[in-house]
């Protein structure tokens, strides 16, 4: 059964701004901001909003307005959106108490622009994207996408191309959809070695995949994280190393325009269909949804390009962005890593050396560690 939010209200000033939502159980709730516009984003397992029509039009001290909606399967959000730099102060989780229903608390004071892009610089998006939350008795907040203390975190693969589509060769006849599958086993391998993730992959044999099934995949299985893996080549220039990209509409250099071209071309994929959505709903699902989740992929980028840097050869600026269709699951964190270029002879050497994959799927392993932190930590079965 949905959490049933039943009226939220303001009071404050442009100094201090109290935003208090009642609802029907206690719930453990995720905060953080976002900027250009400013915003402060509440995260809650699915809830039925039994709000007045028009309630969150008229803000009141640092909110102008607020919006919110079911964001996907189990998650709901509520979207404040601040008339300046803001930052939050306090949030927790009130007990109801006689005929008082249970208040999700969020306190905000004003701040400067410089502190406001400061705090997000300085945070972690694992952890500090999300606040933890005091309440009485405790709850935690949870870092969307992440999973709560105890859950399973749920690690998609996906390997690259299969059955009919063999993806890249070389012209010693490696295909692409052979390495990036005995990859992914190796990978899947090292983070189930772990105790700490459940892995699946998109294909687990030679068939073909296209790519809308490919990102529904992710989806339906709740993952906190994807990562397609490829062993691609390129017609521009003699590419060497490893490379890891995130989803742009606008691709960061001529290599990276070529592979998703490439890539894309595998199939046609129709996005993210939002038919029957109010157009609220939609636009929290756009323009939220899918900048939060750029900002955990590119997180994750740069955390695997560290380690990557001490175990293999990398491309020059070796985190990349690009239109790849597989990257567009608007609410999972996604990247595609290359592990090399089968038009590279010395990469190819690397992609069918069995030693070289456990020593690189060790490495992506260990990324993914870092990137979920100690405190996502469960025990083995």
């Amino acid at each position: 059964m949905p959490v049933v939010a039943l009226g939220s209200r303001l009071a404050g000033d442009e100094k201090r701004t109290r935003f208090v939502v009642d609802v029907d159980r206690n719930v453990d709730f995720g905060v953080f901001a976002l900027a250009d516009p400013y915003r402060i984003v509440i995260d809650l397992p699915e809830t039925a909003f039994q709000f007045e029509r028009g309630e969150g039009a008229k803000g009141r001290g640092l909110v102008s307005a607020y919006r919110y909606g079911l964001i996907g399967p189990g998650k709901s959000r509520i979207v404040l959106d601040a008339s300046g730099p803001v930052k939050v102060d306090k949030a927790f989780v009130v007990d109801g108490v006689d005929d008082q229903p249970v208040r999700v608390v969020v306190d905000l004071l004003s701040t400067s622009r410089e502190d406001f892009m400061a705090a997000l610089a300085l945070q972690k998006p694992r952890t500090a994207a999300t606040l933890k939350t005091r309440s009485m008795p405790g709850h935690e907040a949870v870092r969307p996408g992440g999973g709560h203390e105890g859950r399973d975190i749920v690690v998609v693969i996906d390997p690259g191309h299969g059955g009919i589509d063999p993806g890249a060769k070389s012209r010693k006849g490696t295909l692409e959809k052979d390495v990036v599958l005995e990859f992914s086993r190796r990978l899947r391998a090292a983070l189930e070695k772990s105790g700490r993730f459940t892995v699946k992959l998109t294909r687990d044999d030679d068939v073909f995949i296209p790519l809308g099934k490919r990102v529904n995949f992710a989806r339906e299985a709740k993952a906190s994280l994807l990562i397609s893996v490829h062993a691609d080549s390129v017609r521009v220039g003699n590419v060497s190393g490893a490379t890891v990209y995130t989803l742009s509409e606008r691709a960061s250099d001529s290599v990276a325009a070529a592979l998703a071209e490439q890539e894309n071309r595998s199939d046609v994929i129709a996005g993210v269909d939002l038919t029957g959505e109010s157009d609220a709903v939609a636009d929290i699902l756009i323009d939220l949804v899918q900048r939060e989740t750029k900002n955990y992929a590119v997180f994750f980028a740069r955390t695997l390009v560290g380690e990557l840097k001490r175990s293999t050869g990398v491309v020059k600026n070796p985190h990349r962005s690009a239109g790849f269709r597989v990257l567009k699951a608007h609410d999972v964190p996604s990247v595609l890593l290359e592990l090399g270029y089968l038009t590279n002879p010395n990469d190819e050497k690397h992609l069918v050396d069995a030693e070289w994959q456990e020593t690189i799927a060790d490495t992506v392993s260990d990324a993914v560690s870092e990137y979920f932190g100690e405190r996502h930590a469960r025990a083995p079965f």
